[in-house]
């Protein structure tokens, strides 16, 4: 498996991917499927600042992790969002944690100080991925959203990087 920065061939795999945690309702809200269109767009306007990277193996996108802003408030700008989607065929194998770890690095080195994210409570591979990362699990977003008509609760993880996460 290899890890590495995605670029805009990739954009097929990755909508492919995330498409699949749309589907199967356990990853987001989102219900309308994302386009290699969408895909690319997305890696046009973070590029520089907001990486996005993929695991391939065999010549194939298998998993992909990615962050966005979090607030357009200067005060807010080491913080990020972040993703993770892996394909269904290859969880479980150590893609998404490659892909996190990679993120990590690299949201680090451009001066983030903190990745958020949230997740759907039942969601147990995701919070376990994300607590054996260092991940902390902060509160929970009650009542959310709503995902084919129910609401739905979100537990909030965080991650402090660099400096500020030393105590």
């Amino acid at each position: 498996m290899t890890v590495r920065d995605a670029v805009e061939a990739d954009a097929q795999a990755i909508a492919r991917i995330h498409n699949q945690g749309i589907e199967e309702r356990t990853a987001t809200f989102e219900t309308e499927p994302r386009t290699a269109g969408d895909i690319s767009a997305l890696l046009g306007d973070r590029r520089g600042r907001y990486p996005m990277v993929v695991a391939e193996q065999g010549g194939k996108v298998i998993a992909w992790a990615g962050i966005s802003p979090y607030r357009a408030r200067r005060c807010y700008e080491g913080v990020a969002e972040v993703s993770v989607y892996t394909d269904r065929s290859h969880r479980r194998s150590g893609a998404g944690r490659a892909v996190i770890e990679e993120l990590l690095r690299q949201s680090e080195a451009r001066g983030f100080w903190k990745l958020v994210s949230r997740m759907f409570p039942e969601n147990d591979p995701s919070r376990a991925l994300c607590r054996s990362l260092g991940f902390r699990e902060v509160g929970i977003y009650r009542r959310h959203a709503r995902l084919d008509g129910a609401w739905k609760d979100c537990i909030i993880v965080e991650k402090l990087l660099g400096k500020a996460a030393v105590p």
